[in-house]
């Protein structure tokens, strides 16, 4: 079994809007067929086209278009991925901090969730500014605790990405 075979499939932070708000096209790619294979491809500035995150391509575990996907998809190696294949860190390590990180994002979720800002198909770093833009209730202690709760799991979350995921 290759590293790729057991972090992927156990990981998807690259897919599920974890570790990008959205994945530019690159040169070759078709957006016609990748628009027919599922992706909504819309324009990022006057010369980029990108998809938003999360994919929608992704089932939780695998990309469903695998063969077909666009090629920075096809380029891309989180760092935790790069240091297993280059003997650094062992596999289950590297599982390890997958599952602290996801274990993370699932609360930064949950706080999102629980300050009413439940659009699970916008990215996680979009639904963190929509969260935090909103008016603040100084009469809402609680909501505001929540706002403070979710600025420190952001903080946390993004620590982490960054040392383990985009280096």
């Amino acid at each position: 079994m290759t590293s790729i075979d057991q972090l992927c499939p156990n990981c998807g932070l690259c897919c599920d809007s974890t570790l990008f708000a959205d994945v530019e096209l690159r040169a070759g790619d078709d957006a016609k067929r990748l628009k027919k294979l599922g992706l909504t491809i819309e324009k990022k500035s006057p010369t980029k086209l990108a998809f938003a995150q999360p994919c929608a391509c992704f089932d939780g575990k695998l990309c469903q278009i695998y063969q077909d996907r666009p090629k920075r998809c096809g380029l891309f190696a989180c760092g935790l991925l790069k240091r297993v294949k280059c003997g650094e860190m062992t596999a289950n390590a590297a599982l390890k901090k997958i599952s602290d990180a996801k274990k993370r994002a699932g609360e930064v979720r949950d706080l999102l969730r629980s300050l009413g800002q439940r659009d699970e198909q916008m990215a996680l770093t979009h639904r963190y500014a929509e969260a935090m833009s909103a008016p603040i209730d100084m009469a809402d202690e609680a909501g505001a605790e929540k706002r403070g709760e979710l600025m420190l799991a952001v903080n946390d979350l993004m620590t982490r990405l960054q040392k383990d995921f985009l280096r």
